[in-house]
């Protein structure tokens, strides 16, 4: 089978490699279907954490089941996605609830190789039901997870205001989920493009552009001066994510979606004195899954909305450099197979 391999920063190269063997408790799907996500991007740039190479990318993915193996509630031929964090079942945090983060979590197209190939197997366990939905919607359940678990973290309340901090793909399931939760969104960034996409498709509201005006400012005129009781970051950015301290009202939460190498740096003073919160979010659970499917199938959200690029898995390497282009206007870019 063809697969795609991230060599080392800036370099892919398609190979052969032998259709996985069927183990115990692994299921075969030949995938349909794949998202390309920060973390496949970062992964290419060479700024990803956790990350090895040589490595398969890709986990936003949806395929037909070949062979169930003993899946229950599954047959042949289905429409499936799956969720791309395997866990070991027996480690403190699994034993909590919190398989997202598992103490020797392997996530696929991170730690192992992932699913830029045309079949690949995976634990049956992980499997989740399509409920009608298309390989598009399927492939998009996953990033859109991510957000969910993030505004699951926050404890978004009806009536909140919620300030989103980066409007690219997974910025996107967190509004999309901050809304149906009730709250009352800010999408905060610096491409115009993308904040127009936020009022137009999401219809978020309040849209706050980091390069036109003081931020503080604007977010004062907005929440009438009590800042925002929210904050999640989508960024992955340093400096972003440094800044969002400023931008919590007293007893705010600060949730981190994004991820970056560097260090956090606030001020303890200011982050005391509003005794706030501050939360990681890490991949998601099945039960976020469980809740992205279920908004898709009643229409509360469109992620058909998200995809800006389609490419054939041949057309891959040459395409994949200029989505890092914000001026290509890459929200999503989907790959058929």
């Amino acid at each position: 089978m063809k697969v795609l391999i991230c060599e080392q920063p800036g370099e892919l190269s398609y190979g052969e490699k032998p259709v996985p063997d069927l183990a115990e408790g692994y299921s075969l799907i030949k995938i349909r279907r794949i998202g390309v996500c920060g973390t496949d991007l970062h992964a290419f740039e060479g700024t990803q954490p956790y990350f090895n190479y040589p490595r398969i990318l890709g986990h936003e993915l949806s395929g037909e089941l070949l062979e169930p193996n003993g899946a229950k509630g599954f047959t042949k031929g289905d429409r499936v996605t799956f969720i791309p964090y395997f866990n070991c079942g027996v480690c403190i945090a699994c034993k909590a609830g919190k398989p997202n983060c598992c103490v020797k979590i392997n996530v696929f197209g991170v730690h192992i190789d992932g699913g830029m190939a045309e079949y690949v197997t995976v634990p049956s366990q992980s499997l989740v039901h399509s409920e009608g939905l298309s390989f598009d919607e399927l492939a998009l359940v996953e990033p859109l997870a991510i957000g969910a678990h993030g505004v699951n973290r926050a404890r978004v309340q009806a009536g909140e205001y919620v300030l989103v901090i980066g409007a690219g793909p997974i910025g996107l399931g967190v509004i999309e989920f901050a809304r149906i939760a009730g709250g009352k969104v800010i999408a905060m960034d610096i491409n115009a493009e993308r904040l127009e996409f936020c009022r137009t498709h999401l219809k978020v509201d309040h849209i706050i552009n980091v390069a036109e005006g003081d931020v503080i400012q604007q977010l004062n005129a907005i929440t009438g001066n009590n800042m925002a009781e929210v904050v999640i970051d989508a960024t992955g950015n340093q400096n972003a994510i440094n800044n969002g301290f400023q931008y919590m009202a007293h007893g705010g939460r600060y949730v981190l979606v994004g991820l970056q190498k560097g260090e956090i740096k606030f001020s303890h003073p200011e982050f005391h004195k509003r005794e706030a919160t501050l939360m990681s979010s890490r991949n998601a659970t099945r039960a976020d899954f469980e809740q992205v499917v279920l908004a898709i199938k009643e229409k509360l959200i469109d992620p058909n909305h998200y995809i800006t690029h389609r490419v054939q898995f041949d057309d891959v390497k040459q395409d994949f450099e200029g989505w890092l282009n914000p001026a290509n206007g890459v929200i999503k870019a989907m790959i058929a197979l």
